[in-house]
């Protein structure tokens, strides 16, 4: 063990003996106890400081590397470390634990392994973590990101032209990520730096209700599609309100013609139900072409043994054909509740049928029963009309 009176001036001087890798050089006590400057056959110079910790273990912390920092800010640092020593600390313990906090890259790894596991919208999650958050966060360690920082990126976000509502999608999918890791115990997460970040009111929803006169249309350009599945999966879908992805994933074993009913074993809302056929729903229902041991009510043209799965080109031909351009799928299930609704039905039971999770969700419909709220109307100023 070499031994000196360490200082700025020895440490530039000092040397690698001849043979060796590198040389350790202990102060004798005049500067720091444990100060130690280690230096390397490559010309490169670190100090550290070794030390006893409370379990009698010897440890060792780097401090600087020579051209770092001068010899008093080391002086100064390896004093302090030392004094937190001597009353039961243990800086090397300290320094292990920053270390073992992972960057976000980490934790998202996990995350989306998870979701392989359980979320449907796997390729959603995925494809946002891999364009929008690993790019910002994924080598920054989990404790550096802060709610503040969070905020601004988001903010940058929506300057960069993305709609809100995918803001708002990129900001779940990242606190997301720090939940699972407080469930996981990941060293970091005990704080959700996105949890604190305000998010303006979402207001996305596009109401687009098909009239009677349209969908007829609608379904008579259908009719004509060379998509020879189009105008049954048009019709039930009006039908019944279902999301386009449950109807095309119908197995003919989900359908009950003798109870009208058709069962959906997973939803959006990770739940099973089962939608009410009309007897127009039953009748193209029965209409359809059944193979011997098919599966799907709508097979994909490719493979017998997989459901259809996109209507797009079709759909697309169809609503251009109707003049009804910019469509959804989606409005289709809109368009059912305001059939439903004008037709007197309740909101409860609309939910119901559209196999909504909550009441609240069933509320978006609540303006549409105009022609039910007409004739009440009517009906009131009939009953107060008197002759002049």
């Amino acid at each position: 063990m070499a031994k000196a009176k360490l200082s700025a001036a020895f440490a530039l001087a000092a040397q690698c003996e001849p043979g060796r890798k590198k040389v350790d050089y202990y102060d004798d006590g005049t500067t720091c106890i444990g100060l130690v400057l280690e230096v390397r056959s490559s010309g490169g110079k670190t100090w550290h400081l070794r030390f006893e910790n409370a379990q009698g273990r010897q440890c060792q912390v780097k401090l600087a590397k020579l051209e770092d920092a001068t010899f008093d800010q080391v002086r100064r640092k390896a004093r302090q470390l030392r004094s937190e020593v001597t009353l039961g600390g243990d800086p090397a313990a300290a320094k292990a634990a920053i270390k073992a906090i992972p960057q976000y890259a980490e934790l998202a790894t996990q995350h989306l392994a998870d979701a392989k596991l359980h979320q449907r919208s796997y390729d959603t999650t995925e494809g946002y973590m891999r364009l929008h958050i690993l790019p910002k966060w994924g080598r920054v360690r989990l404790t550096d990101i802060d709610g503040r920082a969070v905020a601004h990126w988001l903010a940058d976000k929506r300057a960069e032209g993305l709609a809100p509502a995918t803001v708002v999608k990129i900001k779940a999918i990242f606190g997301r990520s720090f939940e699972l890791g407080v469930r996981w115990g990941v060293p970091g997460c005990e704080r959700n730096p996105v949890r604190g970040v305000h998010s303006k009111p979402l207001n996305n929803a596009r109401e687009r209700y098909l009239t009677s006169a349209e969908a007829t249309r609608l379904l008579a350009a259908a009719e004509k599609s060379r998509n020879p599945q189009l105008a049954a999966v048009v019709g039930l879908l009006l039908l019944t309100g279902m999301r386009v992805s449950e109807l095309l994933s119908t197995r003919w074993e989900d359908v009950d013609v003798e109870r009208r009913t058709l069962h959906v074993p997973t939803s959006k809302t990770g739940r099973s139900r089962y939608v009410p056929l009309a007897q127009a729903a039953v009748d193209i229902i029965a209409n359809l072409p059944k193979a011997t041991g098919a599966v799907f009510l709508f097979p994909s043209p490719k493979d017998s043994r997989k459901h259809l799965t996109t209507i797009k080109h079709g759909w697309q031909t169809a609503r251009e054909t109707a003049g009804l351009p910019g469509l959804r799928i989606h409005d289709l299930r809109h368009s059912a509740a305001s059939f439903m609704a004008n037709s007197g039905v309740d909101l409860f039971a609309i939910g119901k049928v559209l196999g909504h999770a909550s009441y609240q969700s069933s509320q978006r419909y609540s303006h549409l029963a105009n022609d039910t709220l007409l004739a009440a109307v009517e009906a009131g100023a009939a009953k107060q009309a008197r002759p002049v």
